[in-house]
């Protein structure tokens, strides 16, 4: 399976360094002096890594081969793909790949399906999961442990426990709750579905990972 991990980004001095953003959570692994890399555009690559190291807190790469301001320019914007098995697993027990979290189905603890995963959007504080409902409109989940409160890759489904106003309150919620004709929360003191929460980060994986 090809995975993207990083994207190449402009060149860093004279001597073919090059800027790279980093789509991997293990970039020690994928991105480590002697990994061969294809790359997208194809043509461009494969691209070995010679060196790496970290500056003002970007990871800065030399591939082989690349030994100027001009050659490593002209690898900006291209994408680094590696090959990944796809039954790989991270090594700490409660990380995942992008691609073992893809087309799982969400549900709440009582089984109500939410929707689909489509996408894993890594963000800087989190990362939430990008899900399709049926009705084909999307809501994001972010991916903590106090709503992602399991993730079972047999039974090919994440469990949540959404807090108020994740969720379309009309098509969950209400259905668990009850509004009066006004919309109003009923007696269990609820509050309205027009909140959103936020979070810690919670591990994930690489792009598509």
């Amino acid at each position: 399976m090809q995975l993207v991990v990083a994207r190449i980004g402009r060149a860093h001095g004279v001597k073919g360094e090059v800027t790279v953003e980093v789509r991997t959570d293990e970039p020690e692994l994928r991105l480590g002096p002697g990994a061969v890399l294809t790359t997208d555009p194809a043509g461009v690559g494969p691209l070995t890594i010679e060196s790496g190291r970290v500056h003002s807190g970007r990871l800065l790469l030399r591939f082989a081969g690349v030994r100027d301001r001009n050659a490593a320019e002209a690898l900006r914007n291209t994408l680094l793909i590696a090959d990944v098995d796809p039954d790989e697993r991270p090594e700490e027990p409660d990380e995942y790949y992008d691609h073992q979290l893809v087309d799982l189905d969400v549900v709440l603890a009582d089984g109500t399906e939410i929707g689909r995963i489509t996408e894993i959007s890594h963000l800087p504080s989190q990362d939430l999961f990008v899900v399709e409902r049926p009705d084909g409109t999307e809501v994001l989940i972010p991916f903590v442990e106090e709503i992602v409160t399991d993730v079972d890759l047999e039974a090919q489904r994440a469990v949540i426990v959404p807090p108020p106003g994740l969720v379309d309150d009309r098509a969950v919620i209400a259905s668990a709750r009850g509004e009066d004709e006004d919309g109003h929360p009923d007696s269990d003191g609820h509050p309205d579905s027009d909140g959103h929460p936020d979070g810690g980060r919670r591990p994930g994986a690489e792009d598509g990972r």
